[in-house]
């Protein structure tokens, strides 16, 4: 009988340990399964996006990849601020709604969400075009046309975004993210790809173009599987309408959303205004190799919000404490592991975009501090959101928001993308503490990675 080495045990056990976190029927089993199909939705959404920006940057050239990356900047904002915060509410209401029997409310609120999001970013659409015309004496005449297709795409990706929060409050994380993540990037892939080698030349407009096709088709063919399987999950029926409860809940978590986004994209806008096309996308080359580490806290943060209201509308309060810990956990010290891996690849991976972009591989060191310190307090903003606390949660981003432009204006002029990666990390330093005091002072919960878990 064959004797087994010393290390079998040990590597038998961690299986097992593996088998019984990832293969469970418990809900931090089911939450790390979801987490990690989504996570890997996202590392497959950000090889398609890595190899897009790679493909752009040299077949665009380094002025008109900066504009690109510019105006693409300006359309995630607006786009995922222009939902009026619905994307994440649908995932309060439509539990309770479940949860309570509501099944009107739970009807007219699928039904008037998407009609509501698109009827408004249509608005925005088009005052956001009559203010380009108004500018466009001011502005550079190479961002101008661009600016005008950016438009177009913002309705379509509003849409998107309100479809992928009702997706996820059914746990149909495939369904909300493959849409967003993997079929607008194959599609832009493809459609700039196909333009490149047919002879056009591609510049910010025509990759603006193909965005905005990528945008629509993928935006449409979700809203077809969707409303199916809606049609599987609800009954027909009578449509009730609480219009005015819904934005009380969703206008505070828009500043939620607004002023992260406003913290997530200060750095890109600042620095546009003050250095070269080229060191912008320098900068976006550094951002987006580190983003496998924001994508586990957006993991998580996916696949929690919805169960912390329905612990919450329960009472459970030993449940929801243990899930928070559990979330928590396995937002830090994955991420911890992806920044070192990341920053040791760093170089090779920067060089993928162009031999001049491995110039901001120290920039990368700066940058990760500040992901590294968000991720010790786990998806803790959708906590707050859920337990109706969006409005200091609110208050809190804006302070952040605050101290980044400050920040980014005083430091970007003298040190380039290296001011821009330190502001940043001081804000959200400064916004993790400040979400740790709210946590812990309202709702009694220690939300570190490490340390006492009770209050």
């Amino acid at each position: 009988m064959e004797t087994p080495s010393p290390s079998a045990a040990p590597r038998a056990g961690l299986a097992a340990r593996l088998r019984a976190r990832l293969g469970g029927s418990s809900e931090g089993s089911l939450t790390n399964r979801l987490a990690g199909m989504v996570f890997l939705i996202r590392v497959a959404s950000a090889a398609l996006a890595y190899l897009a920006q790679v493909l752009l940057a040299r077949w665009m050239g380094g002025s008109d990849y900066g504009v690109y990356v510019y105006v693409w900047t300006w359309v995630l904002l607006i786009g995922s601020m222009a939902d009026f915060g619905t994307a994440v509410s649908a995932q309060k209401f439509i539990p309770e709604y479940r949860a309570g029997g509501e099944h009107a409310l739970l009807r007219g609120f699928l039904a008037r969400s998407r009609q509501m999001t698109f009827g408004v970013s249509t608005v925005i659409t088009l005052l956001l075009a009559a203010l380009i015309h108004l500018l466009t004496p001011h502005l550079d005449p190479a961002t101008v046309t661009p600016l005008y297709v950016g438009c177009l795409i913002v309705p379509a990706f509003v849409v998107a975004n309100t479809q992928d929060g009702i997706a996820r409050s059914y746990d149909w994380m495939t369904l909300g993210l493959m849409p967003q993540f993997i079929v607008r990037q194959s599609l832009i892939i493809g459609f700039t790809a196909g333009a490149f080698a047919l002879g056009f030349r591609l510049d910010a407009t025509l990759a603006m173009l193909a965005s905005l096709a990528a945008v629509w088709i993928a935006m449409l063919g979700q809203m077809t599987v969707l409303n199916r399987r809606l049609a599987t999950q609800v009954a027909p029926g009578p449509k009730a309408y609480d219009h005015r409860g819904w934005l009380a809940t969703s206008l505070p978590i828009l500043l939620v959303e607004g002023f992260y986004l406003l913290l997530s994209y200060t750095d890109v806008l600042v620095l546009q205004q003050f250095r070269a096309a080229e060191e912008v996308g320098i900068y976006f080359a550094v951002v987006k190799t580190l983003a496998l580490v924001s994508f586990i806290h957006y993991a998580m943060s996916a696949t929690t919000a919805h169960r912390f209201s329905e612990y919450h509308a329960a009472g459970d309060r030993e449940r929801l404490s243990a899930y928070v810990a559990h979330a928590i956990t396995w937002t830090f010290w994955p991420s911890l592991a992806a920044t070192i891996v990341l920053l040791a690849l760093g170089k090779p991976l920067l060089w993928l975009f162009g031999p001049q972009f491995v110039g901001g591989y120290d920039i990368m060191f700066i940058a990760a501090i500040g992901l590294v310190v968000r991720a010790a307090i786990g998806p803790v903003e959708r906590l707050l959101n859920m337990l109706g606390q969006q409005k200091l949660c609110a208050l809190a981003y804006a302070l952040a928001f605050l101290l980044n432009l400050a920040l980014c204006v005083a430091l970007v002029p003298r040190f380039g993308g290296h001011g821009a990666a330190a502001a940043t990390s001081i804000a959200l330093t400064f916004e993790t503490a400040l979400l740790f005091w709210i946590t812990r002072h309202r709702l009694g919960l220690h939300v570190l990675a490490f340390g006492r878990r009770g209050a």
